[in-house]
């Protein structure tokens, strides 16, 4: 069975805990990372010296780095679904899936931890400024590219709306100003009305 470390707070481990509920695939999972522990151990750095969740082990293959993970499952278990055939709107999907990893979620990620995990008398007031700036600039790239067509890889829902749908959901959750983006809203409620998502990512930040 595939097993899978990490906690269920992680926005990197809901990636991977999503796709697989999306392609209806049992797990195994172990709790690990920040007050769990695990990662330390010489076990857990051996199979991945990051010493971050998540980690799986399916058979013979250990992987770790969230968006890898999510594309290794969709092309094993939902190839022509979640994983396009099609070259064009596979990489398409790819694009957007490693757009989360370097320009979206680096953008987001400090005011994250300003505003969820940091009391708010030891915050930089500069840090929530940049990162508020930062990340607007990014779902602003997602609205205009959402303006005409349903999914950010085309027509259908793929493995490249998972990333940065996690990524969203915590935009939307964090007591900052939100302008008006009807494209992004309109995809958002589309994640939400999916019951994987909702069992999954719909959970307190934390």
């Amino acid at each position: 069975m595939l097993r899978i470390w990490g906690r269920t707070n992680s926005i990197n481990v809901q990636k991977v805990l999503w796709c697989c509920h999306e392609l209806g695939l049992d797990y195994d999972r172990i709790d690990a990372g920040l007050h769990f522990g695990v990662t330390d151990s010489p076990e857990y750095s051996s199979m991945n010296p990051n010493r971050l969740v998540p980690t799986i082990e399916d058979g013979d293959v250990r992987l770790w780095e969230s968006n890898v993970i999510v594309r290794y499952l969709a092309h094993k278990h939902g190839a022509g679904g979640l994983c396009p055939v099609d070259i064009g709107p596979r990489f398409d999907a790819e694009r957007w899936m490693d757009w989360q990893a370097t320009t979206f979620w680096p953008a987001l990620r400090p005011l994250f931890i300003a505003l969820i995990r940091t009391p708010a008398a030891e915050r930089d007031a500069g840090t929530v400024a940049k990162g508020e700036a930062l990340s607007l600039s990014a779902v602003r790239i997602l609205d205009a590219r959402l303006a005409d067509r349903a999914f950010l890889a085309g027509d259908v829902f793929t493995m490249g709306d998972i990333p940065a749908a996690t990524t969203v959901h915590r935009w939307y959750g964090l007591d900052i100003e939100h302008p008006e983006l009807p494209n992004l809203l309109r995809w958002s409620d589309q994640m939400r009305k999916r019951p994987a998502f909702r069992q999954i990512v719909m959970t307190p930040l934390s």
